[in-house]
Order: C-alpha cells, then sequence, then structure tokens
C-alpha cells in the first residue's frame, strides 16, 4: 500500500511540475507560439508513468509538434485543442512498446486530466498571443491613418501654396521663349526651366490626389478590361526589358464601383514598381478573381523583393527605395494606398528580398443594379 501510495505521490508532482513548466513557457512574452508548443512538447513524455518509452504530440493548424518515441504501439490518448471555442487541432499522447498486465489501463486517469489541463493552456496562449497581435497590427493600421490624414492634410496646403507661382513661373517663361533673338543656350536654359515647372506641377497633382483634394467620379468599372488597357500600354517597355507578361484574368468578373481613371493609375503605379523591380529580366505575373464580394488584383514580380524594414515603410508619401536616375516622387504607392482605402478596399504586399514581391489589392462588388447583368 505505501509503495502505491509513493508511486502516485510521485506521478502527482510530475504531472504538477510539467503544468509548472507550462506555465512558465506561456508567460514568454517575446517568443514565437511555434517555439513555445516546442518547448512545451517537450515536458509531456517525462510527466507519464513510463517516461522511457512514451510520445507526445500537438498539432496546431495542421503544424506538428512531436516529443519521445517516435513509434507508437497500441492506444493512444488526445483531447482536442479548442482556441476561442474553435478546434485547430489535438494534443495526444502514447506509447511504444509497452508490457501490460492484461486488462490493465494503459494510461492512468490523472494522465488524462493533464492532457487536457495542457491543451487548455496551450489554448488560451494562442488565443491571447493573437488577440495581442491583432491588437498590434490594429493600432499600426490607426496610427498610419492618422500619419496619412495629417500628411494629407499638409499636402493638400502646400500644394494650393504652390499652384499659384508656379502657374506665374511657367507661363512667363513660356512667354519668354517667344522673344525673338534668343541665342540657343538662353532657349536651352528656358527649356529646362519649362521641364522642371512641369514636372513640380505633376508633383503638385499628384499631391492633390493623395490628399484627395480633386473630385472622383465613381462608376461601374469591369477590373479585367482596366487591366487589359493598361498592360497594353507597357508591352514595348515590357519587350525592352526582356520581361514576360503573363495574365490570369478570372472569368465573369463581377463590377466594382471606383473612378476608372483612379483605378487606371492604381495598375500603373503598381505595374511600374514591378518593372523597377526586375530591370535585369524576369516574369510580372498579373491575375484577378473574385472572393465572395470582393473582387482581387494580385500583382507579382520577380524582381529584387524588399526587406521588412523598407515594406513597412512603402506606402508612406516621398519614400522611395530607388536610388539614382530611377529615383522618383515617393508618391506613386502613397496614391495607390489613398485610392484603395478610399474605396474601401485594402492592399497588402508580401516581399522577399531576392524573391520578388506581391501586392494583392481587395475591392468590394458593386452592389447590382435592378435588371443588371454582371460585367
Amino acid at each position: 500500500m505505501k509503495r502505491v501510495l509513493e508511486l502516485a505521490l510521485r506521478e502527482r508532482v510530475k504531472e504538477l511540475t510539467c503544468l509548472y513548466q507550462v506555465a512558465k513557457i506561456a508567460a514568454r512574452a517575446d517568443e514565437s507560439v511555434a517555439s513555445m508548443l516546442r518547448d512545451v512538447v517537450q515536458l509531456l513524455p517525462p510527466a507519464l508513468l513510463h517516461a522511457d518509452v512514451a510520445a507526445a504530440t500537438i498539432v496546431l493548424d495542421g503544424v506538428r509538434f512531436h516529443a519521445g518515441v517516435e513509434e507508437i504501439e497500441g492506444p493512444d490518448l488526445s483531447v482536442i485543442l479548442e482556441v476561442s471555442g474553435i478546434n485547430r487541432g489535438q494534443v495526444a499522447i502514447g506509447y511504444g512498446h509497452l508490457d501490460l498486465e492484461p486488462g490493465k489501463d494503459v494510461f492512468l486517469p490523472e494522465e488524462e486530466h493533464l492532457l487536457e489541463a495542457v491543451a487548455r493552456e496551450i489554448g488560451q496562449l494562442v488565443a491571447r498571443r493573437e488577440a495581442e497581435d491583432a491588437r498590434a497590427r490594429l493600432q499600426q493600421q490607426l496610427h498610419h491613418a492618422d500619419r496619412l490624414a495629417t500628411i494629407g492634410s499638409m499636402a493638400a496646403s502646400v500644394a494650393h501654396e504652390i499652384n499659384e507661382p508656379l502657374g506665374a513661373i511657367l507661363g512667363f517663361t513660356q512667354l519668354a521663349q517667344k522673344v525673338e533673338g534668343l541665342s540657343e543656350s538662353v532657349q536651352a536654359d528656358l527649356q529646362k526651366v519649362v521641364a522642371a515647372s512641369l514636372q513640380a506641377r505633376e508633383i503638385v497633382r499628384r499631391l492633390l490626389v493623395f490628399a484627395r483634394q480633386q473630385p472622383s467620379s465613381a462608376q461601374r468599372v469591369d477590373m479585367n478590361g482596366v487591366v487589359e488597357e493598361v498592360l497594353r500600354l507597357f508591352e514595348r517597355r515590357a519587350a525592352a526589358q526582356d520581361l514576360e507578361v503573363d495574365l490570369h484574368l478570372g472569368p465573369g468578373l463581377p463590377a466594382i464601383l471606383i473612378d476608372p481613371i483612379q483605378l487606371n493609375q492604381v495598375i500603373v503605379n503598381l505595374v511600374v514598381n514591378a518593372f523597377q523591380a526586375m530591370r535585369k529580366g524576369g516574369t510580372l505575373t498579373v491575375a484577378t478573381e473574385t472572393r465572395e464580394d470582393v473582387v482581387i488584383l494580385r500583382i507579382i514580380d520577380t524582381g529584387v523583393g524588399m526587406e521588412r524594414k523598407v515594406r513597412e515603410r512603402i506606402f508612406l508619401p516621398f519614400f522611395t527605395a530607388q536610388d539614382g536616375e530611377q529615383q522618383g516622387t515617393g508618391l506613386g504607392l502613397a496614391i495607390v494606398h489613398g485610392i484603395i482605402t478610399a474605396h474601401r478596399g485594402t492592399i497588402r504586399v508580401d516581399s522577399k528580398p531576392g524573391f520578388g514581391s506581391t501586392f494583392e489589392v481587395r475591392l468590394p462588388v458593386a452592389a447590382a443594379e435592378p435588371g443588371e447583368e454582371a460585367l
């Protein structure tokens, strides 16, 4: 009897130690969920009665973490791994070769309780971490939106202040060009002034677009039609850069409600961005599809890709990763972001240095008008 009590006490200590260690792992704030699960699964086999032939497995969203012997003989014991009430996997234990007396249970009741407690702790850990990640993303989005709103207001003010003197410079310079008897060097200098003024006026126009100070006219638009129209403009440039264009247009896309000129501007900016990333050749893939109530546009390049610190800043006004003669104003992607969000859409980018980038635009499907068929 004493030996049985000692065995039960020892097993209970092992289980409580396991739970204590699991709780310590769950308290780590600076580690990934995968790293923590790898450590948790290592704690389970030593907590079982026959630790030398024990095995444990944790499966979360199809990803498997295992510890102990590889081959499981006989029955195993598993519990569902729930996260916020949703079945996301399981936690299981088992044994390799094990000689037991006939009729004797493989697992102790306490081991089942341990398994349930560990699954509960993992579920809470994952739910807590996902909530923290979601909150961090939301705070980042709010900060980004607030920053864009502030910059947009400032940009609109600056653009209006610049427009008047810029118009005067351009007008008087063009008048000066008409004066007879000007030398070629003076004519060349005046032309440089005109070119610089026109470039400045284009920047002002982009600032106004970014600040949404220019009127837009939302219409029911066929995304596929605009994509094809834009890509036709880039056929010669693609051939000159030795680029292959791979087009995958989803059939029967529903209409979206957007200013067609602004949609054209979005696609042009994204294609130009992709071309600049593939100066030594590559493949541009443009694809569209419908998913539930959104139309999706993906523009994928096989270019240089982006580091994380660049990727996080590309939608900020005046930020550019280009250098030298290729350097732009840094407004292209900021304008794209402004147009898409103004039309209740989203844009995100996935990129890896050396493996290219993927821009994904999602825009809501336009409500069907009475008696009107989808485009």
